[in-house]
Formats: structure tokens, C-alpha cells, sequence
């Protein structure tokens, strides 16, 4: 039995339907199985809460493999991004430990550190300090900005073309290399079909290095719309940002945590042939964009 964490997310949702595509039982942890669409009848369902680790024991019982995808960049109404994003998974990774799980999986973004400016960067930092010490095979996918056609981010630029000109986050220079959810789906399953090695570690990245000001562009331009992008002072951005979020609350567009994913460099110095060595080639983003 395999248990699966963030199954409603980005990346998750791609991984389930994988999983029970390919016949492989899963059990996934979740809030509300309604977001798990048609694949909720697929999978058996734990209800749990990362912010709740009693809320596990169920969800681990009988379990050989773990596949933590689970985090965020915004506060939940129970758990803080450091929370989500750190604490949860050392202990998940504890609580599998106990229980005799033989293999765990995670993500994390590349770059981070404990120092990094964003918050969810310092806590995956930290908790990827605290699995190198695990006494389980684990594997780590670092990876760069993960994407999907309408996925939460796209969204929300797509809706600033509605404006006579789109504001970048800073100078609009911060360089990522856009991996689809869906290739790094693939990666994350032929991962799985190989025997797991003690600290395995992957970095996926896309075929190609691209600043946050060309992301906005191929984005536009594939809901059909050309705008002129205006660099935003970090200063003036975070402080409008903290505002909204304090009027809107977790309804906020975006939080300015969201938003700095477009400003911080995500890059990986071996580009994509660790995909390539799981058999994935990842697409370009124009390419599954289109436009």
C-alpha cells in the first residue's frame, strides 16, 4: 500500500492518477475527498490534516511506501507555512519510521536554504536537513517552478493581462526552468519502479531557463494577449500584497508568499538529465502552453 500526500495538488493530482491508472493500491491523505474528483472512487481515503499528525495513524497503517507531496506557500486557518511545509514532514517521515515504512518521497524546491528569502524555501531546507538523518531509503525530487495549464499561478497572471500593463515581482530578471506537472509526474512514478537506494535525490527542472518577465510573456500569449510588463519595487509589492491579505484573508488572490515563487531563482545545474535518466524528456512551456 502506497500513501500519498497533496493528491489534490499541482503535482499530486498528475501522481494519483498515475497510481491508480496503473493499478497500484493508494491511499491518500486528505481534507476533503471532494477535491479529489473522479479519482476519489479509485483510491482509499484517510481524512487527515497535516497540521494533525493523530490524524495519520490510520492513514499509515499497512503502508510500505510514502509519497509526500503536501505543503504551500500560503498560512492555513491551522498551520503556518513552516508548519506545512517543514514540521509536517519530519514528522511524517517519524511517523513512517515507526510504523516500518520502507521507503519515503518528497519534494522540494531547488535553491532552498535556511537563509532563503521565502518561507516555504527555509522550512523544506530545514526539513531536508532533518530526512538526511532518516534511517529509511528516501528519494528527494528537487525541483524548479512546477506547472500546468490553469493552475493557481497561471490563473493569476492570465487575469493581469486583463490590465493595460502586467507587473512583474521585482525586476522581473529571477530565472526559473518551468518543469509541466505532468512530466514531473512521470519522473516521480519511474522513480517509483526502481529499487529505493538510501538518499536518493533527482533535480527536475524544463529544457529551458527562462526570467519571470519571458513566464509572463508565453502566458499571455497563449490566452491571447500581448501586454507591456512594469517592474514593481519589492517594497511596494510586499506592502500591497500584506494589505490584501489582511482585508481578504485565506479568500486573498495571492499572498505575497505566492508571489515571490515568480521572484526567487529555481535552477538546477544539471538542467534535465536527471529527468532524462527516468526516461522523461520534459516538453517546453510554449509547447504545452500553445499560443
Amino acid at each position: 500500500m502506497l500513501l500519498l500526500t497533496g493528491a489534490t495538488g499541482l503535482l499530486g493530482h498528475a501522481v494519483v492518477r498515475r497510481l491508480t491508472a496503473s493499478g497500484i493500491p493508494v491511499r491518500c491523505l486528505v481534507r476533503d475527498p471532494r477535491r479529489l474528483g473522479p479519482e476519489r472512487v479509485r483510491v482509499q481515503l484517510a481524512i487527515g490534516d497535516l497540521a494533525d499528525p493523530a490524524s495519520w495513524r490510520n492513514a499509515l497503517r499497512g503502508v510500505d511506501t510514502v509519497i509526500h507531496l503536501a505543503g504551500g506557500a500560503r498560512d492555513q486557518p491551522g498551520a503556518t507555512v513552516e508548519e506545512l511545509n517543514g514540521l509536517a514532514a519530519w514528522r511524517l517521515l517519524r511517523a513512517a519510521e515507526r510504523v516500518g515504512v520502507r521507503h519515503f518521497v518528497w519534494t522540494m524546491p531547488l535553491g532552498a536554504t535556511p537563509h532563503h528569502p521565502m518561507r516555504m524555501q527555509r522550512a523544506k531546507a530545514l526539513a531536508a536537513a532533518a530526512l538526511a538523518e532518516a534511517s529509511i531509503p528516501t528519494t528527494t525530487f528537487a525541483h524548479s517552478l512546477v506547472y500546468a495549464p490553469g493552475d493557481r499561478h497561471l490563473r493569476w497572471l492570465e487575469r493581469l493581462g486583463y490590465l493595460p500593463a502586467v507587473p512583474l515581482v521585482g525586476r522581473g530578471i529571477a530565472r526559473t526552468q518551468p518543469l509541466w506537472a505532468e512530466d514531473a509526474a512521470d519522473c516521480v512514478l519511474a522513480a517509483l519502479a526502481r529499487p529505493p537506494r538510501e538518499h536518493a535525490r533527482y533535480e527536475l527542472a524544463g529544457p529551458e531557463t527562462l526570467t519571470q518577465r519571458e513566464v509572463v510573456k508565453l502566458v499571455l500569449a497563449a490566452s491571447g494577449r500581448r501586454r507591456r510588463a512594469v517592474p514593481l519595487p519589492l517594497a511596494g509589492l510586499r506592502a500591497a500584497l500584506r494589505a490584501e491579505e489582511a482585508l481578504a484573508g485565506p479568500t486573498a488572490l495571492v499572498t505575497w508568499d505566492e508571489a515571490q515563487l515568480l521572484a526567487v531563482e529555481m535552477l538546477s545545474t544539471t538542467g534535465t538529465a536527471d529527468a532524462q535518466t527516468l526516461g522523461v524528456t520534459p516538453r517546453r512551456m510554449a509547447d504545452v502552453l500553445g499560443g
